[in-house]
């Protein structure tokens, strides 16, 4: 069976962060999951710089090592999966950041979005986040996965135990990513110079 890089990018470098507890169900899940080889990403690991490189990133000519490391990881990519908080109606600040750094490298690949928060389940964040990524050519998922409350499903050992129907989500979002890097693969190898 052919194996696809999957990246999941975790996206909330805040301290203390309750998410990562989301983030961690989800990478256990999809180490599962036929297909994928899945390495994670956690901005708050890798701690980008606010944006500097000197020259425009159409033209990949990095000077940074922190931006050709970012890029290379971002460039062995065939699909990303991004788990996200909500912040004030919006996508985390070090998500826009990690996407901003690079341009060519994220192009014609697919992306799931599992997003948390309160009552919305990050769901502003995810749609803000989308009409980013198609502007780098990424297609994100019209399915994904909402968690309202995530705090609520998080136990006393700081495991998060989500309820059927996010593990529903989960399937969906998986199955139709899988299509989508196993279609987008195939363009990237066959139509694009």
């Amino acid at each position: 069976m052919e194996s696809f890089k999957l990246k999941v990018i975790i996206t909330s470098t805040r301290e203390h962060r309750a998410g990562i507890a989301v983030a961690n169900w989800f990478v256990e899940k999809v180490k599962a999951y036929p297909g994928f080889e899945t390495e994670v990403l956690d901005l708050k690991e890798i701690n980008l710089p606010m944006m500097h490189e000197p020259n425009h990133t159409k033209l990949r000519k990095y000077v940074y090592d922190h931006t050709k490391e970012w890029s290379k990881k971002i460039d062995e990519a065939d699909a990303f999966v991004f788990v996200m908080p909500e912040y004030n109606y919006g996508m985390p600040p070090a998500m826009l950041n990690a996407i901003d750094y690079l341009m060519h490298e994220w192009k014609y690949k697919p992306a799931g979005l599992v997003s948390y928060g309160g009552i919305s389940g990050g769901l502003r964040s995810a749609q803000m986040s989308k009409q980013v990524l198609t502007t780098v050519k990424i297609m994100p998922m019209s399915e994904g996965i909402a968690i309202p409350f995530f705090i609520n499903f998080i136990n006393d050992e700081g495991v998060f135990e989500p309820i059927e129907l996010v593990n529903e989500s989960y399937n969906i979002l998986m199955d139709e990513l899988m299509r989508w890097t196993k279609g987008l693969h195939y363009m990237r190898n066959n139509f694009l110079d």
